[in-house]
């Protein structure tokens, strides 16, 4: 069952939170699905994938929550049962922090799309399943995916727009001091006859 749980979690948790828009009741709704799914695992037939399988409980219980409206019994402590690493320790701070921002940034655009399309890109563009795979976990047909996939990608590249906008002007800023040192170190070469001869 853990190797199971480790193979699974990122895949079934991301598409939790797709549903739900929260980090907690994520990994609620996919303790809660996998209680289920073990408790009920005569009931796999194998007409799909396990994968496949895991991710309708998970995506029943996250869309059940969600209609419910009000936070379930937490069972147990979930970071023991559902592991998640907390990242590559070697990468500096600043870089960590940059990341941090970034991933902030895109996860929130990622909560505005409409539900459907959410789930969409996660399964297809988040987590690398082929069109096939998304249609078959989503029950939908390959061509709505794809439609879906167009339609949510244009919405989350117009909100990162939105949001990063006014900060694209200010990127590579080169003024204030800089500007003004590296303004007097051009004349001082001018005004040398130095620059002149190295120049000639």
């Amino acid at each position: 069952m853990r190797e199971l749980i480790r193979r699974y979690n990122q895949r079934l948790y991301r598409l939790a939170r797709s549903i739900v828009k929260d980090d907690d009741e994520a990994e609620e709704v996919l303790q809660e699905a996998y209680l289920r799914a073990f408790s009920q695992i005569s009931a796999f037939r194998g007409e799909s994938t396990l994968g496949t399988w895991l991710g309708r409980i998970v995506l029943n219980e996250a869309l059940g929550r969600r209609r419910r409206h009000r936070p379930s019994v937490e069972l147990t402590d979930a970071s023991q049962v559902i592991p998640f690493p907390n990242g590559n320790p070697s990468i500096d701070p600043e870089r960590s922090v940059a990341q941090h921002e970034i991933r902030k940034l895109l996860e929130r655009a990622i909560d505005q799309l409409p539900d459907d399309f959410r789930a969409v890109l996660i399964a297809r563009a988040v987590e690398g399943l082929s069109t096939k795979e998304t249609a078959e976990l989503l029950e939908l047909n390959a061509k709505t995916v794809k439609t879906r996939l167009h339609r949510a990608r244009n919405l989350v590249k117009q909100a990162l727009t939105d949001q990063i906008g006014a900060a694209l002007t200010e990127t590579f800023p080169f003024a204030d001091r800089r500007c003004a040192q590296l303004a007097d170190s051009v004349v001082a070469h001018l005004k040398s006859n130095q620059w002149k001869e190295e120049n000639s």
